[in-house]
């Protein structure tokens, strides 16, 4: 699809209309020349009785959601969809169901519409959430992006170009948080509940093992098995009259396990811009660990808002902005699960 011919604004007044649906957030959000201007999102509370997001109970949500969502978007902009210039959504990676239902609908807009479509990867649109702010990171520049299912330190050079330098090579720092919450006694989702006790608790109190993963790669599973090997030795009552220290501990470990890593890409890269993405970004102890850290070793620091953080439609609008402006279009039988290219 030529740009040229779809774009009679090419320079501005580029209106996209994006849709998030990879999980249990159905979102919608209008993005206008960059700018966003909506960013709604339904949250989905029947999961918390079963300890996990159940990805049929997640589908059938989305459905019902994605329409009062759009329209609310839509409103909050004061935009017509007539005045849209394409229409995006999240591909991969997220549940399938779930990712089917965000993409079918914007795939039939877009045919209706006869709007162009564009398809954006889940964990692209988190680190380019940065890009939101008026006070964006210059490039290029490191973004840690840690969440429910990824933890990787990715090197930008530009909005399109990213390359990822650091992985988990098995939980997640977002799983790491959940699992050992669940090992505390603690509800679903047990992430934000560590944070809330951790500012009550001594950090240092209780030491647990922080895997030694050479290069810019992690690992969390041997702290989780840390965390409960310590358990199983302590008398019954213990976590009960204990909770806000073992938090503090347990947040504190995945935290400097994060930050050492992220030293390490900054002395290896040179690059001293660093932002952080993705729903772990809205650990209050991880944002303020890295600007103590950047203020420490003069780097300049970027934190999304805490809206950007969790999955959210204002991150999939903006990387497809910058996606219409270098024409990267989707077709109609794009696959939604398909693992996207970045």
């Amino acid at each position: 699809m030529n740009l040229n011919e779809q774009s009679p604004f090419r320079g501005g007044g580029v209106t996209i209309l994006a849709i998030e649906s990879s999980c249990d957030e159905t979102s919608a959000s209008v993005c206008v020349d960059g700018k966003i201007l909506s960013n709604f999102i339904a949250n989905q509370t029947v999961h918390e009785k079963y300890g996990g997001v159940v990805p049929e109970l997640a589908s059938r949500a989305h459905m019902q959601n994605i329409v009062p969502v759009v329209d609310a978007a839509l409103s909050s902009a004061n935009c017509q969809l007539s005045s849209v210039n394409a229409i995006a959504f999240t591909q991969a990676p997220g549940l399938i169901g779930s990712l089917l239902v965000g993409a079918q609908f914007a795939k039939s807009l877009s045919l209706a519409l006869d709007k162009p479509l564009i398809a954006v990867h889940h964990m692209q649109a988190h680190v380019l959430a940065n890009l939101i702010a008026d006070e964006k990171p210059s490039f290029p520049f490191l973004c840690l992006t840690v969440s429910g299912g990824h933890t990787q330190i990715v090197l930008a050079n530009a909005p399109l170009d990213l390359k990822v330098i650091g992985e988990t090579i098995d939980d997640a720092a977002g799983e790491a948080f959940d699992k050992t919450a669940k090992l505390l006694g603690l509800p679903y989702p047990g992430g934000p509940l560590i944070d809330k006790y951790a500012k009550l608790g001594d950090p240092l109190k209780f030491k647990f093992a922080e895997p030694q993963i050479p290069g810019l790669n992690f690992s969390f599973s041997g702290l989780k098995t840390s965390v409960l090997y310590f358990l199983q030795k302590q008398e019954e009552g213990f976590i009960q009259n204990n909770i806000n220290d073992l938090c503090a501990s347990v947040q504190y470990t995945i935290i400097n396990i994060l930050m050492k890593k992220i030293k390490k890409a900054v002395d290896q890269t040179g690059v001293k811009e660093v932002c952080i993405a993705g729903g772990v970004s809205a650990n209050s102890g991880l944002r303020t660990a890295l600007q103590e850290m950047g203020e420490k070793h003069g780097w300049k620091t970027f934190i999304p808002k805490f809206e950007y953080c969790t999955d959210n439609a204002a991150m999939i609008a903006i990387t497809a902005y910058y996606k219409y402006l270098a024409g990267e279009f989707s077709e109609l039988d794009v696959n939604p699960s398909a693992r996207a290219e970045w």
